[in-house]
């Protein structure tokens, strides 16, 4: 592991002198690349050189254990640094695990309504709205591509796009089904109701990851239904776009363009691609996405949300909150937070070949 630290650390120097060059700033492109792969390098070089710091006023202590005049100094510097060496290291290995490719991509994620009835419906309808003021939380933008609602303003279907830094790395955690259990606005006696809808995250495609021939698309187009103004249902804004080699069918009828409708469509085509295309052809990766906190099957239950006693539980962490009217207004980071430690504890735990110095 110190191997790769120094060589992070030189690599970081390297590019530090490249990117003052005359000839690197006058290509653009090389030099954001460089750019790119600093600030990558940067928070592990630091880290390096702050765990080296504490190293040396660690030796430095250790010799003033040799005069007795300083050595009650010395023992207090040393069990303070003793947990401040150990942090600092556990900082450094989380640093240097495999990242996720997609970690850094913007995200496409889908809800439908499962078991439920119009109650599963309108708890999708809670989950968009979740994700949504999530999205605000962290400035990133929130836009909805398509979606099916029921007249009581629930959600039988939606697809929606979240663009902003960290999205994947965030909201890979909740694909999966949601359960809630409440007492329905259309229930007379009071009975509580359990209800799921399941959602699906996505790692939007680029250009480069999918390419898709004009004649393996069949684009079909018709009048917007649902809510959106006049021209949305008057005009043949809607777009279906069926990618033939694999029977994907994607829609969209969010703008009163067409062409708008085409191209986030697209984009979620390319993103239900590539998702297809990376689990086919690497299934370690899928496996590793499933043993990332002891689940990551869709089909499985990964939380649920107890309104009458204000409570949500992910049962991935056996952690239980009793602050669901927040959690669903978007304040959702004490779980996500969790979610992202548990990913890098199991990480950290099947890393071999890495051992405290």
């Amino acid at each position: 592991m110190q191997d790769k630290l120094e060589w992070a650390e030189g690599r970081y120097e390297e590019i530090s002198e490249q990117m003052s060059q005359p000839e690197t700033i006058a290509d653009a492109d090389r030099l954001a690349r460089l750019m790119r792969e600093h600030a990558q390098l940067e928070p592990v070089v630091t880290a390096w050189r702050e765990w080296r710091s504490l190293r040396d006023r660690q030796a430095q202590a250790e010799e003033m254990l040799q005069d007795a005049d300083m050595a009650e100094m010395a023992r207090e510097e040393l069990a303070a640094l003793e947990p401040a060496l150990r942090q600092k290291w556990h900082d450094l290995q989380v640093l240097l695990l495999p990242r996720d490719p997609n970690d850094d991509r913007n995200v496409v994620m889908e809800i439908r309504a499962g078991a439920g009835g119009e109650e599963a419906s309108l708890f999708g309808a809670v989950l968009l709205r979740m994700y949504a003021r999530y999205a605000e939380r962290h400035s990133w933008r929130f836009e909805i591509i398509d979606a099916n609602m029921t007249e009581l303003g629930g959600v039988k279907e939606a697809v929606f796009t979240l663009s902003g830094k960290g999205a994947f790395r965030r909201m890979k955690f909740e694909s999966g089904v949601h359960r809630v259990q409440r007492v329905p606005t259309t229930e007379s006696s009071g009975r509580i109701h359990t209800s799921t809808a399941t959602v699906a995250v996505l790692p939007e495609a680029e250009d480069v990851d999918v390419q898709i021939l004009p004649g393996d698309l069949r684009i079909d187009v018709y009048r917007s239904s649902g809510h959106g103004g006049q021209c949305v249902n008057t005009t043949d804004s809607a777009v279906r776009i069926t990618h033939l080699p694999t029977g994907l069918v994607v829609t969209c009828q969010d703008e009163k363009s067409q062409i708008k409708n085409r191209d986030k469509a697209l984009r979620v085509l390319k993103a239900r691609l590539y998702d297809m295309y990376q689990s086919q052809k690497d299934a370690e990766y899928a496996q590793n996405r499933k043993a990332q906190v002891g689940t990551g099957d869709r089909s499985e239950r990964i939380r649920t949300y107890n309104f009458p006693q204000g409570r949500v539980t992910d049962h991935r962490l056996g952690l239980t909150l009793y602050q669901l009217d927040a959690f669903v207004d978007g304040d959702c980071d004490s779980v996500i937070d969790a979610l992202v430690l548990a990913d890098e504890a199991e990480r950290l735990r099947r890393l071999s070949g890495e051992s405290t110095p």
